[in-house]
């Protein structure tokens, strides 16, 4: 067995048909990151003429060091650990002798998968054996995070697409369907948008994510070759939610109106109508209030607001949430919930069999600082994949004697998610 180095097409063609596969190991990825700053191969184990196993590689360079990252991992049978340590004795041979001193990879090896109650549904039974095996391989575990300090996200949240349209929202938290609901009567409206509105996306997350514009361009550029990625926005239709509000006022000060001739001709049970006056007196001074604020959208925005948005790729016969954003201020809107419902009743009729929501923190963690984060996504009736997490292999023992000691050079790969 030897390792060789793979065309762009070589590669894409062993994606295709190995299973599990990520789109972080595709030769798409590979040309955005390359982008980034990362320079990058498609490495293959061939026993004889035969590609036995693959991965995308990327290489950065800092200070004279070189390091290297495997995306979501080698693409291989981690339960074959005769094919594991040829290719682990392999790649090391060929990443040392281009002077890279380790690689860090996050494998696909799934620990367990739990429902949106936080219940083990599945549990890898060779989860033990294959991590002991990688340990005595040389690999090192870099433990397991609870949150996001890993190359990718240690937990995954993803919704199963085959149900029908009626039982997927039937099994949203009722919460989040109350939420949808109320998006569509507001007047939000989700658009499949295209390049030029990735602003839209960068301008909803530039203070919390670490890429920039330049990124997703790039990373929509590529993907969208093979028409792989879609973006869709949502947008307050300012026009609507002041028709609706007012609509709304009107109703209710109707009511208030009558309810108040009644009390004063004291017809009917007095009780009663004064409880329900009360509360149809809340929804009047509610309204009210919502009036001045649509009346002040529709003047400031007559073409409608921008409220959230979020670009999928298409990968296989999954669909994967790539980031997604909102506009904090129309956040009591629940765009973003009505967003993500459209998006996952779409696929699903477009025959894709699941919908992966991207990372979470750690979902039985007690006192979580993501708790909105998990509940946001747990609400769509998720299951959650645990997997391995980050292992690091040490390719060229003393230059990465000299790079231990000098700084931390996984820290900096750690911020470039």
């Amino acid at each position: 067995m030897h390792i060789k180095l793979l065309s762009n097409a070589e590669f894409l063609e062993f994606v295709k048909q190995f299973r599990p596969t990520s789109v972080y190991q595709t030769p798409y990825y590979a040309f955005t990151m390359h982008e980034e700053g990362f320079d990058s191969m498609f490495v293959g184990l061939m026993d004889g003429n035969v590609l036995k196993a693959a991965s995308m590689i990327l290489v950065y360079k800092v200070n004279g060091f070189k390091y290297a990252l495997a995306p979501r991992g080698f693409l291989l049978d981690y339960n074959d650990d005769k094919l594991l340590k040829s290719f682990t004795k392999l790649i090391k041979k060929f990443l040392g002798k281009k002077d890279i001193v380790a690689i860090k990879i996050n494998p696909m090896i799934i620990r367990d998968v739990f429902n949106s109650a936080g219940h083990t549904i599945t549990h890898n039974e060779l989860y033990d054996k294959t991590f002991n095996n990688m340990k005595k391989l040389g690999y090192f575990h870099l433990g397991y995070n609870n949150y996001f300090e890993a190359l990718k996200p240690r937990f995954e949240a993803y919704v199963n697409l085959d149900l029908d349209y009626i039982k997927l929202f039937a099994n949203i938290d009722k919460s989040c369907r109350n939420k949808i609901r109320k998006a569509v009567r507001d007047g939000i409206k989700v658009y499949h948008g295209g390049f030029d509105d990735l602003k839209y996306l960068y301008e909803q997350t530039k203070d919390e994510y670490p890429r920039d514009l330049n990124y997703f361009k790039n990373l929509y550029k590529f993907f969208d070759r093979d028409e792989l990625i879609d973006f869709y926005y949502s947008k307050l239709d300012t026009t609507d939610y002041l028709q609706y509000t007012q609509n709304m006022y009107n109703k209710y000060l109707l009511r208030s109106s009558e309810l108040s001739k009644n009390l004063i001709s004291q017809v009917g049970n007095m009780d009663k109508i004064v409880n329900e006056k009360l509360e149809v007196d809340k929804n009047v001074v509610k309204y009210r209030n919502q009036l001045a604020e649509a009346t002040g959208y529709l003047k400031k925005y007559p073409q409608g607001a921008i409220t959230s948005s979020a670009l999928v790729i298409k990968w296989e016969d999954s669909v994967y949430l790539i980031i997604d954003g909102y506009d904090k201020k129309y956040k009591h809107f629940g765009a973003k919930q009505l967003m993500i419902w459209k998006l996952i009743g779409r696929y699903a009729k477009l025959g894709f069999k699941r919908f992966y929501l991207g990372g979470i923190a750690n979902i039985n963690k007690v006192n979580n600082k993501y708790k909105g984060l998990n509940e946001f996504k747990l609400n769509f009736h998720s299951n959650v994949i645990e997997y391995v997490g980050d292992f690091e292999l040490i390719t060229n023992s003393p230059l990465y004697f000299v790079y231990k000691n000098s700084f931390g050079i996984t820290e900096i790969f750690g911020s470039k998610k």
